[in-house]
């Protein structure tokens, strides 16, 4: 029986409760499956996790030769507990002959179910009216918009991108959706009408982002872009920071020049407690919780136990695998 190490999470009944559960369910995978909390983590407390196991799931931290050349005499997978990859060091994980995968989807339902709601309260600006409501100074009251029959913006059009719009198939939106990766036919197929990005940014009554980092999305939603928007259009981050250029936002969002805003990411996490979107009462902010729902914690743990079991039993991974240049 192969041994999966888990080094994600933290002690607390919820997570006592998922690894108990995890641990059953691996076992029906024919895995033995141990938890090993990182708390703190540490390279050395990783490695001394990892020992004998042949295979990891792993968190957020750094993984690069510094871990992987002392496991790889074992460990031959680690899968990461999420989607985002940017610590993990690809190259070194292949020269290392460890293959790296990610529970690619496992959270899309609430990252998407996110989105919506923070597009709903920016655009009933419910941050500001419950500062209304906190004052008792109720002539104070902002009054917001609906999202019926309006253009909802789709910066990508992958997976949660594509949920949101059916989550919002019942509010009769037109949905706009930029993507250079795919097709105007593959978007109609799905619903959606591709335009150009500064197009969405004109168009849309409510702008939703779900695109990787890379090098080229850095600030992409900018002080340009923003002043493209409508004034009563709303835009929501649940990706990842350093997407949107903070210091435009905040400008905007100050100066009216937008309705409102949402953000779960940050370039900076955690949001420094000098960050000047915290002085707005027009900027719906979550400490990156998006994919937090007792929900979707499982279905990662479930899809990575699958795909350790995949893995082990010669499957292939498909697009959860990172690094196909590994040498087993």
């Amino acid at each position: 029986m192969k041994k999966l190490v888990s080094l994600y999470g933290v002690p607390s009944p919820l997570y006592n409760e998922m690894n108990d559960r995890a641990k059953e369910y691996a076992a029906s995978r024919n895995l033995e499956y141990v938890w090993v909390p990182q708390t703190p983590f540490t390279p050395e407390s990783a490695v001394a996790a990892l020992k004998g196991a042949d295979a990891g799931i792993i968190d957020v931290q750094t993984y690069d030769n510094e871990i992987f050349s002392q496991v790889k005499d074992t460990v031959k997978l680690l899968v990461r507990y999420g989607v985002g990859f940017e610590a993990v060091n690809l190259p070194d994980a292949s020269a290392n002959g460890i293959a790296i995968a990610r529970t690619t989807g496992a959270t899309a339902e609430a990252v998407a179910e996110m989105a919506m709601a923070m597009i709903l309260a920016a655009k009933r600006q419910l941050i500001h009216n419950r500062f209304v409501t906190n004052s008792g100074k109720w002539g104070a009251k902002s009054v917001g918009g609906e999202m019926r029959g309006k253009k909802l913006g789709l910066l990508g059009f992958g997976m949660i991108a594509r949920i949101l719009a059916k989550l919002f198939s019942g509010y009769d939106v037109e949905v706009l959706a930029y993507d250079p990766f795919l097709s105007a036919e593959k978007m109609q197929e799905a619903g959606a009408r591709k335009v150009e990005l500064d197009e969405l940014f004109r168009e849309a009554d409510a702008i939703s982002i779900h695109i990787p980092y890379t090098d080229e999305a850095y600030h992409l939603v900018n002080a340009e872009r923003l002043a493209l928007m409508k004034k009563n259009a709303v835009i929501v981050c649940t990706a990842r920071g350093n997407i949107v250029d903070e210091d435009a936002l905040y400008e905007a969002l100050r100066d009216g020049r937008i309705l409102g805003a949402g953000l779960d990411v940050y370039a900076e996490e955690p949001l420094p407690a000098t960050s000047p979107l915290l002085t707005l009462d027009n900027a719906f902010l979550t400490p990156h919780v998006a994919a937090q729902t007792e929900d979707a914690l499982w279905a990662m743990y479930k899809k990575a136990i699958d795909i350790a079991a995949d893995f082990f039993a010669g499957e292939d991974l498909g697009r959860d695998l990172l690094n196909p240049d590994y040498k087993a």
